[in-house]
């Protein structure tokens, strides 16, 4: 059995290998050479045309609009999404007060937990639909219903929210609503993740920052966040991937998948549109791969600022 050690785990992992590099490693070496042609898709040839899908791909204006899109998720939403969930677990495992119990979170927690965790339970689709449902703007939306309801908004001139590319703040009020939703279905689950960092943390930590005067702030900033920095570091990778997506919202939500006037587009939804709506296959892979690069440099790059010792406690 030992001299056969490396047959015998080979044999196992054949197989599995096999279907990971057929399913996953395969389609990736097919996308990057399609990238390198003018495949429209729809037929079985290609003529390769080099680097140019790439250079015209440097060049495209639509590609940067959608870049300082995705940038603005990227920035956005694992800043909101991680402030929120941080505050919620915060205030959900040490934020109670009461003498006799110790260090404990606010009453009802494990009620809230729930409740907060329930979008995750949704499909992504779902929740997109229910939003577009809540800003609906002919009159009929839940969101342009109340502000009608306390005398806001005029029930002749309802608000256009997906549909209005008025900046705010120098960006697109529709990427503001999809910023939303975004950080709204997202939050649940790193409060999730970060209650149960906290847990591992022994109570006495928080105990003797107590005894000495601490204030809630100062516990937060000074013992629980340097403790959870390993779990946030893997949280904003995370968020960082979803930000760079934001298809299903933006298919959904949004004017003719992008709009209106292309204020909404991000990658993804420009990948879309160029291969289906265009027949540009090869330009689409070009951008994929792109995306694909700068993906990766982002994930390497946030690991490495963010790399350090592990605290033992």
């Amino acid at each position: 059995m030992r001299h056969g050690k490396a047959r015998f785990v080979a044999s196992f992992l054949a197989v599995p290998v096999a279907l990971y590099a057929y399913y996953v490693l395969w389609p990736y070496i097919q996308d990057i050479y399609y990238s390198l042609t003018n495949w429209g898709g729809y037929s079985d040839t290609q003529d390769f045309v080099g680097l140019d899908n790439y250079v015209r791909l440097i060049h495209d204006e639509l590609i940067r609009k959608a870049f300082w899109h995705s940038v603005f998720f990227l920035v956005t939403v694992p800043i909101f999404t991680i402030a929120l969930a941080l505050l919620f677990a915060f205030l959900l495992n040490v934020g109670g007060r009461g003498s006799r119990a110790g260090v404990r979170g606010v009453w009802g927690s494990n009620v809230y937990k729930v409740v907060f965790f329930f979008p995750q339970v949704l499909s992504l689709v779902l929740i997109a639909i229910m939003w577009g449902a809540i800003y609906r703007g002919d009159g009929q939306g839940l969101l342009n219903g109340l502000l009608i309801k306390i005398g806001l908004v005029d029930a002749d001139k309802p608000l256009a929210f997906v549909a209005d590319p008025t900046p705010f703040l120098g960006v697109p009020a529709v990427l503001w609503w999809l910023l939303l939703i975004a950080v709204w279905g997202g939050t649940g689950f790193y409060m999730v993740l970060f209650s149960a960092a906290m847990q591992s943390i022994p109570k006495d930590i928080f105990e003797a920052a107590t005894l000495d005067g601490a204030s809630r702030v100062k516990t937060f900033f000074r013992v629980t966040l340097p403790l959870l920095r390993d779990s946030v570091s893997v949280a904003w990778v995370y968020l960082g991937f979803i930000a760079l997506d934001m298809y299903a919202l933006v298919y959904v939500m949004t004017p003719n998948q992008g709009g209106p006037d292309n204020a909404s587009e991000v990658f993804a939804s420009v990948i879309n549109f160029t291969a289906f709506s265009k027949g540009q296959f090869g330009y689409a892979c070009a951008i994929a791969v792109a995306l694909g690069i700068f993906t990766l440099l982002l994930a390497a790059v946030q690991l490495r600022v963010t790399r350090r010792e592990r605290i033992e406690y």
